[in-house]
């Protein structure tokens, strides 16, 4: 399994039921796609995204997965992967609301 360090870096925060028991799946097969992270029991699913995403047909592309995953009943949440490995607490706590989990900072 090839992972980019966006990957890597946020896998160590979902994993392990490490973030409020939640249990997270890595590089699961839905239908003819394979989404970078999903935790099952909320629907939801976190997609990481490097420049390819932005160029050329990356964003038709995004558009397509993220309307099959939406028809299938998931909330996709999708994050850069500078923003991942620039501001990590930032990704953190935005999955963390989508999850449902509320706190004062």
């Amino acid at each position: 399994m090839n992972t980019t360090n966006a990957e890597s870096k946020l896998w160590a925060y979902l994993r392990n039921r490490n973030l409020f028991g939640f249990k997270f799946r890595r590089q699961h097969q839905i239908g003819y796609y394979i989404v970078d992270f999903i935790c099952i029991k909320k629907n939801l699913v976190i997609e990481l995204d490097g420049d390819q995403h932005y160029v050329g047909q990356g964003p038709g592309y995004d558009q397509v997965r993220t309307s099959y995953l939406n028809s299938r009943g998931l909330r996709v949440v999708r994050f850069t992967d500078y923003e991942t490995l620039t501001n990590i607490d930032g990704v953190i706590v935005t999955i963390l609301e989508e999850l449902g989990i509320e706190f004062e900072e």
